[in-house]
């Protein structure tokens, strides 16, 4: 059962004026896939939403460019953005202490696994030491102000599971296979550690593969979307890929994060298996994509021994039975419609790139 939390009209603060406030969250990692429906669903509950972000030459804001309202319209912005990093304790203390959340959600990483072996260095110490400086300011925060009620979410991986066979649940050990995975293992028992040694209400989310049509144009499911868009009218002829037979269950990113949400809500903080409890392999997933527009896969795809990990995850197949009993909370997309969301929405950016490309304002930049 979800508890009575989860429940609207429990999505703001009465002080004692009498006056509604919003409840506040801050999000790492908010220009991200999953930080961006996060802000959606968090805006729609009601929330003022804060996002730290890192300094760039180039804007990195495109997932959220539709929700952000200039800060001078002071009574519609519900969506600030700060200038912070994970790597910068100091940033992230002053931030916690200047926004006074009552959630925070730790979504930043270097997040892509076969790049962790390429950095394995910066993705420890952002990945995990990183999650450690955030806990450490919440830790400290709460002892400075006395604001004992934050709740602290971290984005864990099933890529920790790694090599342990399927199905995997919350009690499954972890093998993680790469710099990546071990880190967000290391965030996943620095967060457990401060919820047992300081009493932080500090929540695990161990989240299968989530994808969408905001998904990183270099992960496997979001290359082969925007290959089969760019093929069919006609930009690009081939889609080199790796490993067709690494099994993985993979749901919606826009369902995902309201899980994230419901485990903030409960009376106890907790760590969830978030999944579909279906599994399909990388060639599963061609099929569906090229399918869905009349081609056929093995006319482009090349194996390109390049996109080989150096240590392979088989298959991950969650075991979501906790999230479900104890949240309430179940998939709503399906892996057919989640694979032809993705299709649909890269043929129409093919499309448009393609208007482009005929008017000279564009290179085709085609693969061979």
């Amino acid at each position: 059962m979800a508890s009575e939390s989860n429940q609207p009209g429990s999505d703001s603060k009465t002080p004692a004026n009498g006056e509604i406030t919003p409840k506040i969250a801050l999000i790492t990692g908010i220009t991200g896939q999953d930080g961006s429906y996060l802000t959606e669903f968090l805006l729609s509950k009601g929330y003022e939403v804060h996002g730290l972000i890192r300094r760039s030459s180039n804007f990195n804001t495109q997932r959220i460019n539709h929700i952000y309202i200039d800060p001078h319209n002071a009574h519609k912005a519900r969506m600030k953005l700060h200038y912070a990093d994970l790597s910068d304790a100091s940033s992230l203390r002053r931030w916690l202490d200047t926004i006074s959340p009552d959630e925070v959600y730790n979504l930043a990483a270097q997040s892509h696994v076969a790049v962790s072996f390429e950095i394995p260095d910066y993705t420890a110490d952002v990945v995990a030491t990183g999650s450690l400086r955030l806990l450490e300011a919440v830790r400290s925060h709460i002892a400075a102000t006395g604001r004992s009620h934050i709740k602290y979410y971290q984005a864990g991986s099933s890529e920790m599971f790694g090599s342990t066979p399927p199905p995997q649940s919350e009690t499954t050990p972890f093998h993680p296979r790469s710099p990546y995975a071990a880190s967000k293992c290391a965030a996943h028992w620095y967060t457990v550690n401060y919820r047992e040694a300081y009493g932080l209400y500090a929540c695990n989310g161990i989240l299968f593969n989530h994808e969408s049509p905001r998904r990183g144009e270099n992960f496997v499911t979001r290359k082969i979307t925007r290959a089969v868009g760019r093929i069919k009218v006609g930009l690009q002829n081939k889609l080199f890929l790796g490993n067709l037979q690494a099994s993985r269950d993979w749901g919606f990113a826009g369902d995902y994060v309201e899980a994230m949400w419901m485990m903030l809500q409960q009376e106890k903080p907790d760590d969830y298996v978030v999944a579909t409890e279906e599994s399909h392999t990388v060639e599963e997933f061609l099929d569906v994509a090229f399918g869905y527009v009349g081609l056929n896969w093995k006319d482009h795809v090349v194996i390109d021994k390049r996109y080989f990990r150096p240590a392979e995850v088989d298959n991950l197949k969650g075991d979501s039975s906790k999230a479900r009993k104890v949240l309430g909370w179940k998939p709503k997309v399906g892996f057919e419609q989640l694979v032809k969301m993705m299709v649909d929405e890269d043929v129409d950016l093919a499309k448009r790139e393609k208007v482009l490309v005929d008017a000279g304002y564009m290179d085709a930049q085609q693969q061979p």
